[in-house]
């Protein structure tokens, strides 16, 4: 029998932990499987975020500047690494080439649901905030997670129900592919708590800043 060779090293040490967990979710929201079947990259307008992703999976890689958009031209930032390892389980618990509008269930371990989820909210979610002039003093605020996938959508929904008993509620813009789902003031709340329950834990700075003032203004913190 010939010698076996080595078994193939991968860059990235795949083991859950909440850093892995967060950079699963920032690859749900702005990776890509390369069709060559080893290569993944990540993109986004927020060098932090390059940072936090390369910090997370303990990996070095080259940063690439990008410009895309009309008019307003937006300045974005790359990483691509090659991994097949890596690349195998991302197809394993449920990423895919060309995944924005077929994406559905991610196979995240339970205990770190929320790592994940704040990675997906980093990448693509958002808080919106505002004094409801139909009433003194109230101010209203929501937490929004936007996916192409429905069934995305719908899957961080049960899951989101399943742990917090929170319903929250899907929406589609007329003549947008986009899908929201939104939670109000008091399910953000809880919400809010729970994706941000270890300070310590990576996250995006700038949406963080933005939730603590958005908190103190109901005497709220995280």
């Amino acid at each position: 029998m010939g010698k076996r060779g080595p078994k193939p090293k991968g860059k990235v040490k795949i083991a859950w932990s909440p850093q892995f967990a967060y950079a699963i979710g920032l690859l749900v929201s702005d990776g890509n499987l390369s069709p060559d079947g080893r290569h993944i990259n990540f993109t986004t307008t927020d060098v932090e975020l390059i940072e936090l992703f390369q910090s997370s999976l303990a990996i070095i890689a080259t940063v690439t500047v990008k410009r895309r958009g009309a008019g307003e031209v937006k300045k974005c930032y790359a990483v691509q690494f090659g991994d097949v390892l890596f690349y195998n389980f991302l197809l394993q618990v449920g990423l895919t080439p060309k995944k924005s509008k077929t994406i559905g269930i991610i196979d995240v371990p339970p205990k770190y649901f929320f790592d994940f989820l704040r990675g997906v909210f980093d990448g693509d979610g958002s808080t919106h905030s505002y004094f409801d002039k139909r009433w003194k003093n109230s101010f209203m605020f929501y937490t929004i997670f936007a996916s192409a996938s429905e069934d995305f959508i719908e899957w961080l929904r049960s899951q989101i129900n399943q742990t917090l008993a929170l319903h929250g509620h899907v929406t589609r813009a007329q003549g947008h592919s986009v899908i929201q789902l939104k939670y109000a003031k008091t399910e953000s709340l809880v919400l809010l708590q729970k994706m941000y329950q270890n300070q310590e834990l990576p996250s995006l700075t700038r949406k963080r800043l933005k939730i603590d003032a958005m908190l103190r203004i109901i005497g709220e913190s995280l």
